[in-house]
C-alpha cells in the first residue's frame, strides 16, 4: 500500500459504510462545527490540505476518500451517482455526522448535488466546486461539450484504464491544466495525485466513474429529467472563470429549480481548493455560521 502523506493536526481510520471500506481523513474536534467534504478527479482526501490550514479549529472536519480512491476500498462496481450517493448517506451514518456543511468538488460536487435533492433533511448547507448544477441550460452545455475532450481517454472501456495506468505524463497535464497559475502545485503533489489513480483497481475506478456518468447522468440531462426535482439544500456554487473543463455559461438559469442557489464565478480554474484556498476557506467560514448570522475570520 502506497504510503500516506502527511497534513499537521489531521487523523485517519477506516470505517464500514455501504458494504465497502473507507479511508477517513478528520482534523477539529468531535463535537465542532460539522463541515464533510468530497474530492475529485484524480484526487483523494489530499486535495483538502490546503483548506484543512485554513479553517477555525472549531470545525469538525471529515474529507472520506470515496469509493475506488485514495485508501479507500475499489471493487468492482458502484461507481454510478447512485451508489456514490448511497455511500455519502451511510458513512454520514457511520461517522455519525448531523445536517454538516457539504463541501464537493467537481464529481464530489455532483454526488453533492444528488445527495442534497435525495435527503436534503441531512445537510445544512452545500458548497459546490467546479461542477455545473443539474439544470444547465442545453443549448450553451452543448456548445462548450468540446471542452470536456480529455474524458474520452479516461471513460471507455480498455482504454481508459490504460491511460490511467500507464500514461501519467496525462494526468499530470490535465491537474497542471486545471489552475491558473504557475506556482499552484508543487511536485510532490502532482506525484501523489498522479500515483494514486495508476494501480489497476485505481485506474479501473477512474475510468468506470467517467463512463458511468456517460452512460446515466448524461442522458438524463439531456432528458431534461432534473427539471422535475428542487434543490432545498441552501446552495454556493463557486465556479472559476478561467476553468478549462466546463464554461459558466451553462450555469444560468439554475435559480428556477433551487429555493436558495448563488453562483458565484472567481478568478482561478478547475482545481479551485489548490489554487484558490484562501477563498474556499474564507467561504466555508461564512456559510458555516450564516444561520447564526455571525461572521467570523479565517486562520
Amino acid at each position: 500500500m502506497r504510503a500516506m502523506p502527511q497534513v499537521e493536526g489531521v487523523t485517519h481510520r477506516f470505517v464500514e459504510a455501504n458494504g465497502v471500506r473507507f479511508h477517513v481523513a478528520e482534523a477539529g474536534p468531535a463535537d465542532g462545527t460539522p463541515v464533510l467534504f468530497l474530492h475529485g478527479f484524480p484526487q483523494h482526501w489530499y486535495a483538502w490540505r490546503h483548506v484543512v490550514a485554513l479553517l477555525p479549529g472549531h470545525h469538525r472536519l471529515v474529507m472520506p476518500d470515496l469509493r475506488g480512491f485514495g485508501w479507500s476500498e475499489a471493487p468492482e462496481r458502484g461507481y454510478d451517482t447512485e451508489t456514490r450517493v448511497d455511500d455519502v448517506l451511510a458513512l454520514m451514518t457511520a461517522l455519525g455526522l448531523d445536517r454538516p456543511l457539504l463541501v464537493g468538488h467537481e464529481w464530489g460536487a455532483w454526488v453533492g448535488f444528488m445527495a442534497c435533492l435525495r435527503a436534503p433533511e441531512r445537510f445544512d448547507r452545500f458548497l459546490a466546486l467546479g461542477m455545473i448544477h443539474p439544470w444547465p441550460e442545453h443549448r450553451r452545455l452543448i456548445r462548450h461539450a468540446w471542452r470536456m475532450w480529455y474524458t474520452i481517454l479516461w471513460e471507455y472501456p480498455m482504454l481508459g484504464g490504460a491511460v490511467l495506468r500507464h500514461w501519467p505524463a496525462f494526468t499530470r497535464y490535465i491537474l497542471r491544466k486545471g489552475v491558473t497559475g504557475t506556482g499552484v502545485w508543487r511536485r510532490a503533489e502532482l506525484d501523489e495525485f498522479t500515483e494514486s489513480v495508476r494501480p489497476r483497481e485505481r485506474a479501473h475506478a477512474g475510468r468506470a466513474l467517467h463512463w458511468q456518468y456517460v452512460l446515466r447522468d448524461i442522458p438524463r440531462l439531456v432528458r431534461g429529467s432534473y427539471r422535475t426535482l428542487r434543490l432545498t439544500v441552501p446552495t454556493t456554487l463557486l465556479f472559476g472563470a478561467s476553468d478549462f473543463a466546463m464554461s459558466p455559461e451553462a450555469l444560468a438559469g439554475g435559480e428556477r429549480y433551487a429555493t436558495d442557489l448563488e453562483v458565484r464565478v472567481v478568478p482561478g480554474g478547475h482545481y479551485l481548493a489548490d489554487e484558490r484556498p484562501d477563498l474556499v476557506a474564507e467561504t466555508i467560514g461564512l456559510l458555516s455560521t450564516a444561520s447564526a448570522g455571525v461572521e467570523e475570520p479565517i486562520g
